[in-house]
């Protein structure tokens, strides 16, 4: 028998009777099973009351989401804070030999419950693959000890770009850190402005101004931080940013002007949220601001994004800029043969049995306009305070309102009406028929 084999052998017996045919290897397993049925029963009391209060967040979707995506998975949150307080009781008080299962066990639970709860949180089905697909490789070549060989390799991939050395595990550390910390920092920003949104003391327009500037300065500092974690000097940036300013100066004109003019929307606090606006053949609520465009929702379920700019270039009508009361106006007529007081006093009753119809900022009126060539000409004028659920709606409304209570009063609504008399040529026996007279037709005007 070649003395390698008996060698390896021996050296075999030796790793198993020293790490797992000893009394310690049985410790840990028990460790790690009491540990498992105590973790499991107590996530199993908690889980519930602590998802049932978590489900109470109104508003704030990001932030629910993450919390379930927790809750779902407190055994193994408890289960890696047990086996973590066994591996520093066991590796401050014995030998490595009587840790090495629970550090392995440790290793391998965190991994899972890190890349699972992330894949749950990634809304991206793709990316979250991606991330998992990594991390499980990542922690395989942790595990059996290769991780540093190819970390050494990556790192020996490299050019050398003057000053500034470029290797390939910079690249990936650059990619995966900024990536991972804008992410965070937009996770973050959109928590803080659902909070923002929920307060009352701040006006729509400065809620949106204040969310947008948390999460751009949110997203540069991430980014600052993870340059800076992977060692790229900030400094050698300037070429960069000298690149990109031309790239503006050249190409970007458009989509700077709506960056700033969102700005100034939101500063001047033109438009907000909630407004109803028309602009051009337009008309419906802001239901967004951006830092591009802003997000108009017409009645028709139609959303329209229109560029910043266009809102301060040309001419915008907020029919809620200072108040939410709008004034609309209804003209109708009615026969010469009725009272105008009564057809006055018909028509302010009418639109006042109107829900939509308002009395507290002005009562409605109604005006004898003029003498028309078949009807008395009236214009009706009232208010509304909610622009946004239509206007042609409650012209309609008021319309049907006044069509019945006429009815109802004997008041008719004319229309023109023409009534055409035909004369024929007689006929005389003997005699050349005179010429035919020309059709006479005489125009009247009835009531209907």
């Amino acid at each position: 028998m070649p003395m390698d084999f008996v060698e390896t052998i021996n050296a075999t017996e030796v790793w198993l009777q020293r790490f797992v045919l000893n009394e310690w290897t049985l410790y840990q397993c028990a460790v790690i099973v009491v540990g498992y049925f105590v973790c499991g029963l107590l996530a199993k009391r908690l889980e519930p009351a602590l998802e049932a209060r978590a489900r109470t967040i109104r508003g704030n979707p990001d932030l629910l989401r993450v919390i379930i995506a927790f809750m779902r998975r407190l055994k193994w949150l408890f289960l890696i804070v047990w086996l973590w307080i066994a591996d520093v009781m066991l590796s401050r008080y014995g030998w490595p030999s009587y840790r090495w299962l629970v550090g392995t066990v440790l290793t391998l639970v965190a991994a899972w419950f890190i890349i699972v709860v992330l894949t749950r949180i990634i809304r991206n089905q793709t990316l979250a693959r991606i991330v998992a697909v990594l991390g499980w490789l990542y922690f395989a070549l942790y595990a059996l000890g290769l991780d540093r060989p190819v970390l050494t390799a990556l790192d020996n991939a490299a050019i050398n770009l003057g000053a500034v050395r470029l290797s390939l595990l910079l690249v990936m550390k650059a990619v995966v850190l900024s990536a991972a910390m804008i992410w965070l920092a937009v996770l973050t920003g959109n928590m803080s402005s659902n909070w923002i949104q929920k307060s009352a003391d701040l006006t729509p327009s400065l809620k949106v101004l204040i969310s947008k500037l948390i999460k751009i300065g949110l997203i540069v500092l991430a980014g600052t931080i993870a340059l800076s974690a992977t060692g790229i000097d900030l400094t050698a940036l300037t070429i960069f940013s000298g690149a990109v300013g031309v790239g503006i100066g050249f190409g970007l004109q458009k989509v700077v002007s709506n960056f700033i003019s969102g700005i100034i929307i939101l500063l001047d606090k033109s438009i907000k949220p909630g407004d109803t606006i028309t602009l051009g053949e337009t008309f419906g609520s802001i239901r967004d601001l951006r830092s591009r465009f802003v997000s108009v929702i017409t009645r028709d379920g139609k959303e329209y994004l229109i560029p910043n700019e266009d809102f301060i270039s040309q001419q915008v009508v907020n029919w809620s800029f200072s108040s939410d009361y709008v004034r609309i106006e209804v003209s109708f007529g009615t026969s010469y043969d009725s009272d105008p007081h009564e057809v006055v006093e018909i028509a302010i009753a009418a639109v006042k049995s109107i829900p939509r119809v308002t009395s507290t900022y002005a009562q409605p009126v109604c005006w004898l306009t003029g003498f028309g060539g078949s009807s008395l000409d009236f214009k009706l004028r009232f208010w509304i305070s909610d622009p946004a659920n239509g206007l042609t709606n409650i012209r309609g409304e008021v319309l049907m309102a006044l069509w019945d209570a006429f009815k109802a009063a004997g008041i008719s609504i004319p229309y023109p009406h023409r009534e055409i008399i035909m004369k024929t040529p007689v006929e005389v026996t003997g005699a050349e028929a005179p010429p035919a007279r020309e059709t006479a037709a005489r125009p009247r005007t009835a009531p209907r």
